[in-house]
């Protein structure tokens, strides 16, 4: 099985790579986005919320630094209609010139969490 996952392509202060979604969120809490933006935004996030599992929810340890440093969640490639939507996210970094990179692998580190549409993982 291959894996997807969206980010940053440099580290954050704590060594991890921001995914697309954190990107985006941190431009909406630094009032950057436009109205059209947050819309996409808000309307997406809530649709993410209602139709995906958040991990965390089922483990609060998952994405915990001290558990799990450098957790981060992957898409699992057959998870087409929640990857489809990281297309507006993606737009919304472009226009606002930050990077983000696509990033596939069959092996992205070791699983502490699986669902049917992805995979959170620690580096190996």
């Amino acid at each position: 099985m291959t894996f997807v996952r969206f980010q940053s392509p440099t580290r954050d202060k704590r060594g991890n790579f921001t995914g697309v979604f954190g990107l985006v969120n941190n431009l909406a809490r630094a009032g950057r986005l436009t109205v059209e933006q947050e819309a996409f935004r808000r309307t997406n996030n809530d649709w993410y919320d209602a139709n995906f599992i958040n991990p965390a929810h089922t483990d609060p340890s998952v994405y915990d630094a001290e558990v799990n440093p450098g957790a981060a969640a992957w898409f699992k490639t057959s998870a087409r209609v929640f990857i489809e939507r990281v297309d507006g996210y993606l737009a919304i970094l472009e226009t606002h010139e930050i990077p983000c990179e696509t990033v596939r692998s069959a092996d992205p580190g070791r699983i502490i969490y699986e669902d049917e549409f992805q995979v959170v993982v620690v580096r190996n």
